[in-house]
């Protein structure tokens, strides 16, 4: 069913209200974690950029499996704004990979000395962020819909897939990147105002998703809508 142009431009003003909430809630995680933070006691100021990187890799690894969840769902259904969500998801999941590739550097090169060394999250990392990067391609270059998102799905699904690794990877080799510190099974381990900041900017994160990912479904929206006028 192809929505209506003022649905859809409903939808994409839905989308960015969401966006302007999370940009205020990325001010308030910004102002938290240089005024009400304590510095980590090793490696100093330098670990303040933890509070924008961990939540980054947290968005786009959720976009990723969303993409992948919302591949399946596709296959089954065959509802083609179930595609476009998945496509949305993983343009947004390309943003916030691109942030959290940024800002991993920056904060490893003064505790580890280098910008970048291939340990095994690090490399399951940008292999993820390629194989997105691959899935654009791949529907940029499908000019017919249903072909277009059937063989998406199957690289969303591929995708998906990968993500457990990247989170299991500090557990089955060697890596200079520490073991989780909140999504694992024992007790986070974080003093207590550290961990006030990591969950208020993952849940800014997690808005800022939303906000994106409507957006940009929104505009599919507004494109498909303006299709079927054209086509009627």
């Amino acid at each position: 069913m192809t929505p209506t142009l003022a649905a859809a431009r409903t939808t994409v003003l839905r989308g960015l209200w969401l966006t302007g909430l999370g940009l205020l809630g990325l001010a308030a995680v910004y102002v938290l974690a240089q005024g009400f933070t304590p510095l980590e006691v090793r490696q100093g100021a330098a670990q303040k950029i933890f509070y924008i990187h961990a939540p980054a890799a947290w968005a786009a690894l959720m976009a990723f499996v969303l993409v992948g969840l919302s591949s399946i769902i596709y296959l089954w259904l065959k509802d083609p704004r179930v595609d476009l969500f998945a496509e949305a998801s993983a343009e947004v999941g390309l943003v916030f990979s691109l942030v959290m590739l940024t800002t991993g550097p920056l904060w490893g090169k003064p505790i580890w000395g280098t910008w970048w060394t291939w340990d095994a999250r690090l490399t399951f990392t940008l292999f993820l962020f390629f194989l997105f990067i691959g899935y654009r391609a791949l529907r940029g270059a499908i000019a017919e819909p249903a072909e277009r998102a059937r063989f998406s799905a199957v690289v969303g699904i591929l995708g998906m897939l990968l993500v457990p690794f990247v989170h299991v990877s500090v557990y089955l080799f060697r890596t200079l990147h520490p073991e989780p510190v909140l999504l694992k099974p024992s007790a986070p381990s974080m003093p207590p105002e550290m961990l006030r900041t990591l969950l208020v900017s993952m849940a800014v994160f997690t808005v800022l998703y939303l906000g994106f990912v409507t957006t940009r479904y929104g505009l599919g929206l507004v494109a498909q809508a303006k299709e079927a006028a054209r086509a009627d």
